[in-house]
C-alpha cells in the first residue's frame, strides 16, 4: 500500500512543502509542492535571536502546510530547519511552538547536513556520467557548496553567507532601497571573497566539469538574464558569468521600486537579490565557473525525500551502509580509533539496551538504540588527542564534527553519552549535562550507564565475553548474565570498579552471573 509523506524545509527566507505518494517498490509521485516567503531570519543574525513576528509568520505557514499534508493523506511529516534557526539562541522556543501549534517535530540540521541533502535532491534527476559537478545553493542565511559525481559527494561546505544575512550585515552602510554604486557592489563582493576564501581553496582541489544552482536566488538571476537578454540562444535556466555581471549591473542601477518591476524578479525578493548576486558572482569567479544551470525544485526538501526512501529501505546507498553509519565511521577512522573495540562495545550496548527494556529499566525505542550504537562506536575517539581526558575530547570531536544524517539534537545526545562513558556519572553540576532539557537528561543517564557497562565487557580487547543480558530477578535486583569463552577477570574487575555508578543509574543492585564454556557453573559476586 502506498504511503503519503509531507516534507517541510523551514529556511531563512521561505518555508517549502513537498507532499509525495511513495509506493512499496520505492517509486514515488509528487502530489503537491508549495512555498511561502516568511523571512524567518529577518533581523535575526545580529543578536542571534528569531524575532517574534517572524516566528509567528513561520508557525502560521507550518500549521497550514501540516493541515494541507494531512488533507492529502500524509501519515508522517518530515521537517528540518536550517540557517536562521540553527544560529538562533531561541531555537528551542521556535521548534516547540511548531510542535505544539503545527503538530510536527522539527530537526535543526547543520550546514554540512544541509549541503548533503541539497546535493542528494539535486543529483537524483541528473545524468552526470563521468563528470563531476559543483552544486551551489544560496539561501537566506547560508550558502551550501558541494562537489560530487552521480553517486557520491567529494567535498561539501556551508558558508555563513546568505542573501538576507549579507543584506543585514551591510544595512547600515548601504541603502538597498536605492540604487547601488559600483563601489558599494564591490564591497559586497569583497566581503564574500574573504568569507569564502578557505572553502574555495579546498573546492579547487577537485575537478569541476559542470555547475548547478538549486536555490531561488539562482533561479531568479537566471530568469532575469533570460528575460532581459537582447539575443537568444542560451538554454532555459542557464546563467553565464557574463550574463550574471550584466544582471548585477542592472539590479544595482535602479532603486527598489524599479527593481521590483524587472522581468523575472518577484517583488518579495527584490530587496535581497543584489546580495545574492554578489555571492554567486564571487563563487563563479573564484571557482572559474563560466556558466551555471539552475535546477527548479531540486533542493533540500527533495533530498529529504531521497533520504527517507533510503532510511525506510525503499532506496539504496552505494556502500550498503546508511548515511549515518558512513559518517560515524569516517569520523572514527579520521581519529584512528580502535574499530574492532568500537564494534564490540556497540554490540554489547545493543544487547544491554534490548534486555534492559525487557527488564523494564527504560521505555526507550529504536531511535535511542541507534544513538547508543553510534556513541559506543565513537566513545574512545578522544584518545587521538589525549588518553587522560579522552572522554572530554570525544565529546568535543563528536559535537563539532558535523556528522551527516543527524540533526543537532541527535549529535548532542551521542556526544554527551560518550562523555559519560567513564569518570563521573551525569549530574546537573556538569555544564554539558545541565544544558540538556529534561527528556534528554533522562535519555543520557540511561544510555551512558549502558555504555559504561558495555565498555567494561571488552576491557581486555580480546572479545572474551561473547554474550551479555540484563535480567530482573524475582526479588527485584538485576542480574547481569555473561557468557565468556575464557577467563574474563579484567572484565569483572572493570564491572566491580564501575558498579556503584551503574547501580545508581539503574536504581537497583546488580549481581553478575558468569558462564564460561570451560566451567558452566562459574559465577561472580555482585558488582558492588
Amino acid at each position: 500500500m502506498a504511503t503519503v509523506v509531507g516534507f517541510i524545509d523551514i529556511g531563512t527566507n521561505s518555508v517549502r512543502l513537498l507532499v509525495a505518494r511513495i509506493e512499496t517498490n520505492g517509486a514515488y509521485a509528487t502530489i503537491t509542492q508549495q512555498k511561502e516567503v516568511v523571512r524567518l531570519g529577518e533581523r535575526s543574525f545580529a543578536d542571534k535571536r528569531l524575532q517574534p513576528a517572524a516566528m509567528d509568520r513561520a508557525v502560521l505557514v507550518c500549521r497550514h502546510f501540516a493541515e494541507l499534508s494531512r488533507l492529502y493523506g500524509a501519515e508522517k511529516i518530515v521537517a528540518v530547519a536550517t540557517s536562521a534557526t540553527r544560529d538562533a539562541r531561541n531555537q528551542a522556543e521556535f521548534t516547540e511552538r511548531v510542535r505544539r501549534e503545527a503538530g510536527f517535530e522539527v530537526r535543526v540540521i547543520s550546514g554540512k547536513e544541509e549541503a548533503r541533502l541539497i546535493y542528494r535532491g539535486a543529483v537524483r534527476n541528473l545524468e552526470l556520467g563521468s563528470h563531476q559537478a559543483v552544486f551551489i545553493d544560496i539561501g537566506g542565511g547560508s550558502t551550501e557548496l558541494t562537489i560530487g559525481d552521480q553517486h557520491q559527494h567529494l567535498f561539501m561546505d556551508s558558508l555563513s553567507l546568505g542573501a538576507i544575512r549579507l543584506t543585514g550585515i551591510f544595512a547600515d552602510t548601504i541603502d538597498f532601497g536605492g540604487s547601488l554604486t559600483p563601489a558599494e557592489y564591490k564591497q559586497l563582493r569583497q566581503y564574500v571573497r574573504y568569507s569564502a576564501s578557505h572553502t574555495v581553496h579546498q573546492a579547487l582541489e577537485h575537478r569541476i566539469d559542470a555547475a548547478f544552482g538549486t536555490s531561488g536566488t539562482i533561479l531568479t538571476l537566471a530568469a532575469i538574464a533570460q528575460r532581459t537578454r537582447s539575443e537568444t540562444g542560451a538554454g532555459e535556466g542557464l546563467l553565464t558569468f557574463a550574463d550574471l555581471k550584466r544582471v548585477a549591473a542592472l539590479l544595482c542601477s535602479v532603486g527598489l521600486a524599479e527593481r521590483q518591476s524587472i522581468p523575472g524578479l518577484s517583488a518579495d525578493r527584490a530587496d535581497i537579490i543584489i546580495a545574492g548576486a554578489a555571492i554567486l558572482h564571487e563563487l563563479m569567479r573564484d571557482l572559474a565557473v563560466r556558466e551555471i544551470q539552475a535546477l527548479p525544485e531540486n533542493g533540500l526538501r527533495e533530498g529529504l525525500l531521497v533520504d527517507y526512501l533510503e532510511s525506510t529501505g525503499l532506496g539504496t546507498s552505494a556502500s550498503g551502509l546508511s548515511v549515518r553509519e558512513r559518517s560515524v565511521l569516517q569520523l572514527g577512522r579520521a581519529c584512528r580509533f580502535d574499530e574492532s573495540h568500537g564494534y564490540s562495545v556497540a554490540r554489547f550496548a545493543e544487547l544491554l539496551f534490548d534486555s534492559a527494556g525487557d527488564a523494564n529499566l527504560h521505555q526507550l525505542g529504536p531511535h535511542e538504540r541507534e544513538l547508543l550504537r553510534y556513541a559506543a562506536l565513537l566513545h574512545d575517539i578522544g584518545t587521538f588527542l589525549s588518553y587522560s581526558s579522552h572522554h572530554r575530547h570525544s565529546y568535543y570531536l563528536i559535537k563539532n564534527a558535523d556528522l551527516l544524517g543527524f540533526d543537532q539534537a541527535d549529535t548532542t545526545l551521542i556526544a554527551t553519552t560518550a562523555l559519560f562513558h567513564r569518570k563521573g556519572a551525569p549530574n546537573a553540576r556538569q555544564p554539558e549535562f545541565a544544558a540538556l532539557d529534561t527528556t534528554s537528561r533522562s535519555i543520557v543517564r540511561m544510555l551512558s550507564a549502558l555504555l559504561r557497562l558495555a565498555e567494561s565487557l571488552d576491557r581486555s580487547r580480546s572479545e572474551t565475553v561473547t554474550d551479555a543480558r540484563l535480567v530482573s530477578a524475582p526479588d527485584g535486583h538485576l542480574v547481569l548474565d555473561l557468557t565468556a569463552d575464557s577467563d574474563a577477570q579484567l572484565e569483572l574487575w572493570g564491572l566491580e570498579n564501575r558498579g556503584k555508578a551503574i547501580e545508581k543509574a539503574f536504581g537497583r543492585r546488580i549481581e553478575v552471573r558468569l558462564t564460561q564454556s570451560a566451567d558452566l557453573n562459574a559465577s561472580a559476586p555482585p558488582v558492588s
